[in-house]
């Protein structure tokens, strides 16, 4: 049976190019099908024929499936709501308990949606992707599906007291774009409304108000962003029992302007194009600053977080007040708030602190959160209407547990903590550093066996990302402990410039061109890795996904002396082209634009599909895609695998046909992609 169908591979068609390579519109689409599937079919069976597959395979979907999971909790109301999926829910269920339920570590569930069922009544690969209801009660909510996994989603109005979706209520068609509440018969729309309505990037430009009981068409159009930005957005923030419509034109990937819409107009917010709104609190417009601010005669240093009294700036006053400035080797992981509380996550070198901060007399005041160390913190949800949140902690060799706690009385309790799903007590953790070439030292971790031997023969995943300013931390995986550590693997992980690890200057030192920075970085870990003897050229491995994709290309084609085995996920590949393909436009702001010489000199210099020669000892590449992602074009990781067989090298290749750039919908999907990445793995390191 044919792996993709004609007609999906005719949505995800290249645009023309002037090289010889597949993928062209004017090749015969049947032509392409049949390489790919070919490539697909070849990948396949020789990985499951590898003896490790069948385990791996077996062992992880266990770990999917297991009933012992966190069920994480998005509080809604008086309700806690989640998405689960196992053996018996391969699609999934959305469901509810009550909060008092929940706390109590033995829910009751409330089945309110089943994707199964729809998916036999419509035919359709629903997949869910969030939901968003209606304040204050969530009776009401308005569900995102996706057709197989991609971005794009189709919007229906779904009635949790009948649980069922409403009749002639609010439904969108599919689109890139979303849509929430404003109050109970409007929605504020940010969608596809037809031609000329869409940006470059493939997002909307347009916002709307739509009134229930009239047409999509007919919606109210209160604001508007030029077709070369990235987004526009509107959303509703609830705040001391007010509302209030927020609107965002997002010019670049970072740089926006943030309105607030009042007695039908729109004001502009005075305040840096590079700043994160991150909440509303007790009429405190809390900010992240990502570039230096100065205002009424002090300035504020990038990467902090600031407070604004918001009546005041929208009287065109600024009464700002510092609440956390980060030094040189901490960040911002994340801002959030409960009814009256703000809690900053923070980042140093690369560990988390949870912090509390009071708004009393105009100034801030800090409370830690007596929570565990060594390890990565997240808040998962707070309660709109109390100071209760749930918070998760895990590292490399604890797994997860999950809390509930108080930020007012700031006390907190387990509710639930996953069970080892492999047996940590053998193996240790370790931070190094290592110099870049312009002599930055760069930190990466070490997950070990204690009876590692450092004689260069221990097999070794290195996994890196480094950019957008996301931080990669460290986390518990009963996966990675099954399928790579408790087969004599070694994991590292790498920390290096374009993430967020150490704030914005850490992100900023990887941009544009400077972007050859990340790739030193992790070529620098490798080469450190090699030096102490951890493991060697022929025993390393590399693996990373859509960004991460991209240095997995840079890396191989730079430095195919370093690596033995790449897996490259999802990847951004042909550089030149990137930004006419779906939403590649979007990342202009992080890499720079190909179609400007001045910025196709840098970018030419790293990009693997362009930089990819005859007569080159490269490893054996595995590369990852997903038909159905409508974020990285398929066709990067089809063109760079078409590119590298017809130059005479072997390479393995897996398209699955539904994942979005997720890469798979259904646990099933999952375990199959992890067992044949890792059985991989192990055929060439080990």
């Amino acid at each position: 049976m044919s792996l993709i169908s004609t007609s999906a591979f005719a949505q995800n068609a290249m645009p023309s190019e002037p090289d010889p390579f597949i993928w062209l519109e004017e090749v015969d689409g049947k032509k392409a099908l049949d390489w790919v599937n070919q490539q697909n079919t070849l990948s396949v069976d020789r990985l499951m024929k590898e003896k490790s597959y069948t385990d791996i395979y077996n062992r992880t979907l266990e770990i999917l499936n297991s009933a012992d999971r966190i069920a994480y909790p998005s509080l809604q109301g008086t309700y806690v709501y989640n998405f689960w999926q196992d053996k018996d829910h391969e699609r999934g269920i959305w469901r509810r308990a009550t909060t008092v339920s929940y706390t109590s570590g033995k829910p009751t569930w409330e089945t309110l949606l089943d994707l199964d069922a729809m998916y036999k009544t419509d035919n359709v690969k629903w997949v869910f992707k969030g939901a968003t209801g209606l304040y204050p009660n969530y009776e009401r909510f308005l569900i995102n599906l996706s057709k197989g996994g991609g971005d794009a989603v189709v919007v229906k109005e779904f009635d949790t007291r009948t649980k069922s979706f409403v009749e002639n209520g609010f439904v969108m068609e599919e689109a890139k774009g979303g849509a929430s509440y404003l109050d109970e018969n409007t929605l504020i729309v940010a969608t596809d409304f037809g031609p000329g309505t869409m940006t470059t990037s493939g997002y909307a430009r347009q916002v709307k108000l739509w009134k229930r009981g009239t047409l999509l068409k007919d919606a109210e159009l209160i604001f508007e962003g030029d077709t070369a930005d990235v987004s526009c957005s509107g959303f509703a923030v609830h705040d001391g029992g007010k509302t209030h419509l927020i609107l965002d034109r997002g010019m670049t990937f970072y740089t926006n302007q943030t309105f607030i819409r009042e007695n039908g107009k729109n004001i502009q917010l005075d305040i840096p194009q590079e700043t994160q709104m991150a909440a509303l609190l007790n009429g405190q417009l809390i900010l992240n600053l990502k570039s230096d601010w100065t205002v009424t005669g002090k300035t504020f240093t990038k990467g902090s977080i600031v407070s604004a009294n918001l009546a005041d700036m929208v009287a065109g006053k600024k009464t700002v007040q510092l609440i956390f400035q980060p030094d040189a080797f901490s960040s911002v992981a994340g801002v959030s708030h409960t009814k009256n509380k703000l809690l900053v996550n923070v980042l140093t070198n690369v560990k988390s602190e949870l912090s509390i901060y009071s708004f009393q007399n105009g100034s801030w005041s800090r409370t830690k959160v007596n929570a565990p160390e060594f390890g990565s913190l997240d808040v998962i949800t707070t309660d709109d209407f109390s100071d209760q949140y749930f918070f998760n902690f895990n590292n490399f060799l604890t797994p997860s547990s999950l809390f509930v706690a108080d930020a007012g009385a700031n006390t907190l309790k387990s509710v639930k903590s996953l069970p080892a799903f492999f047996d940590a007590s053998g193996f240790k953790v370790e931070q190094f550093k290592a110099k870049s070439k312009d002599g930055t030292m760069v930190p990466y971790f070490v997950v070990s066996s204690k009876k590692t031997v450092l004689n260069g023969q221990n097999p070794t995943l290195l996994y890196g990302y480094g950019g957008f300013e996301v931080s990669l931390e460290p986390g518990y995986s009963g996966v990675r402990g099954i399928a790579w550590l408790e087969k004599g693997g070694i994991f590292v992980l790498a920390n290096i410039r374009g993430g967020g690890e150490f704030g914005p200057n850490w992100h900023q030192a990887g941009l544009k061109e400077k972007r050859q920075n990340v790739y030193n970085d992790f070529h620098a870990i490798a080469e450190d890795l090699i030096a102490k003897k951890i493991t060697s050229a022929q025993k390393l491995g590399i693996m990373g996904g859509s960004n991460g994709g991209l240095l997995m290309g840079v890396s191989f084609t730079q430095r195919p002396d370093l690596y033995k085995a790449v897996v490259c996920q999802v990847p951004l590949l042909d550089m030149k082209r990137y930004n006419k393909l779906l939403a590649g436009a979007s990342w202009m702001g992080e890499y720079g634009d190909p179609d400007k010489p001045e910025e196709w000199a840098f970018i030419s210099q790293y990009s693997p599909y362009q930089n990819l020669k005859p007569n080159v000892k490269y490893p054996e590449v595995f590369f990852t895609t997903s038909t159905r992602d409508d974020r990285v074009h398929p066709g990067h990781a089809r063109k760079m695998a078409a590119k590298m067989v017809s130059m005479g090298y072997p390479v393995l290749y897996y398209e699955n046909t539904e994942g979005g750039h997720a890469g798979s919908s259904t646990n099933d999907q999952r375990a199959k992609q992890v067992a044949l990445e890792y059985s991989y793995l192990l055929m060439k390191l080990k």
